[in-house]
């Protein structure tokens, strides 16, 4: 293993910690969320689907023993970008659709003399028929789940991290800037989406998803359509733009025409309280706390109740990650988090990523600037 690049990116001291306290040998990962930070492959396009689904037949694995190198198990299709991208240089090679990844995966653990022994595997991820397979094929092991392990894992971000996300953040914040400069009324919501997935991957973004909707348009989330953009409407954009597998994921709003008193006044009260949660994610205060803050000061204000979620956690490969924002999460906020403040209401969506030090939190981009109301025409 490529140890320096490894440690740049996984919080290898942090891994090898909660694997102590909890007594593994090893963890076998199989999520993309996992496979892609102790990897550091991020599949491409359409192949992305085979790290996700339960029982596909390009799965793949990563072994990380407590001691030695790590080995990655994959597919012959995929497995020429493993070599060229990833850290691990051990690779178990198998024949897709002819051979099962369960089978390369165990074998493996049985040469690496680790048959016998307490191993960590991600149960939420994997169907009950592979979780089955594991357990026949490995009778001697004790199998335990270390979801919770690898998502505690990944919660630091390693200085290395922080600068990929950085650079994640700022394509996303300067395509915002372009297209929302050059949005002209008649244009439909289908063309600015198209134009900033188009701007992101010009930039250098690998892969770019997300929604655009006018204020008019009440169906938030079901994508963008060939509603036209008119003098008055309110434009909301909620993106993800991923740069070496790390995203970058911020909320702009803009408006078409003069905005009345009303409307300028009602923008200002809810980025007061976004500021506001921003500030809050400081270590020691918990998750719930900032959810809680949200929803009674933007209720005080009458804006209403928030939905269930006011942001998240942020790492590889997908941007919703724990601990997320919530009323039944008690997790306390630590330094090295990067977290995802988005205290949606109405049309207004404003969205940061938030690096949590032991200082002052800290904005992944400030390229664009919220503290005033975006407006064109």
């Amino acid at each position: 293993m490529n140890t320096k690049l490894a440690g740049c990116l996984v919080n290898i001291e942090r891994l090898n910690n909660l694997m102590d306290q909890q007594h593994l040998s090893a963890v076998v990962v199989r999520s993309g969320v996992n496979f892609t930070y102790l990897s550091g492959i991020a599949y491409p396009g359409s192949q992305g689907r085979h790290v996700d689904f339960s029982d596909s037949p390009r799965e793949v694995y990563v072994i990380w023993p407590r001691e030695g190198d790590p080995t990655l198990i994959i597919g012959d299709v995929a497995a020429p970008r493993a070599k060229r991208d990833s850290w691990i240089t051990e690779l178990i090679v198998y024949d897709d659709y002819e051979q099962t990844a369960v089978h390369a995966t165990t074998a493996a653990l049985k040469n690496m003399g680790l048959s016998a022994s307490r191993i960590g595997l991600e149960k939420t991820v994997l169907s009950a028929i592979r979780w089955q397979e594991f357990q026949q094929s490995l009778p001697d092991a004790e199998i335990i789940d270390c979801t919770n392990l690898m998502n505690s894992v990944r919660w630091i971000k390693t200085p290395h991290e922080i600068e990929i996300q950085k650079t994640a953040c700022d394509i996303l914040d300067r395509v915002y800037i372009e297209v929302f400069s050059q949005a002209t009324v008649g244009e439909t919501e289908r063309e600015l989406h198209s134009r900033i997935i188009q701007g992101c991957i010009s930039q250098g973004a690998e892969i770019v998803h997300g929604t655009l909707n006018v204020s008019r348009n009440n169906l938030l989330y079901l994508g963008e359509g060939d509603t036209e953009i008119t003098k008055g409407d309110v434009i909301r954009t909620d993106y993800v733009s991923y740069y070496r597998g790390y995203p970058g994921h911020q909320s702009r709003t803009f408006v078409v025409g003069e905005p009345s008193p009303e409307l300028k006044r009602s923008y200002q009260q809810y980025r007061d309280v976004h500021r506001m949660l921003i500030d809050k994610c400081r270590p020691s205060t918990k998750a719930n706390e900032i959810y809680r803050l949200a929803d009674e000061t933007l209720f005080d204000l009458g804006f209403g109740h928030v939905g269930s979620m006011v942001g998240h956690s942020i790492g590889p490969w997908f941007h919703q990650q724990e601990p997320l924002l919530i009323a039944n999460c008690d997790v306390p906020i630590e330094a090295g988090m990067v977290l995802a403040v988005e205290p949606y209401v109405g049309f207004w969506h404003l969205q940061d990523l938030v690096h949590v030090t032991s200082d002052v939190p800290r904005l992944l981009s400030d390229l664009f600037d919220t503290d005033k109301m975006f407006i064109v025409g």
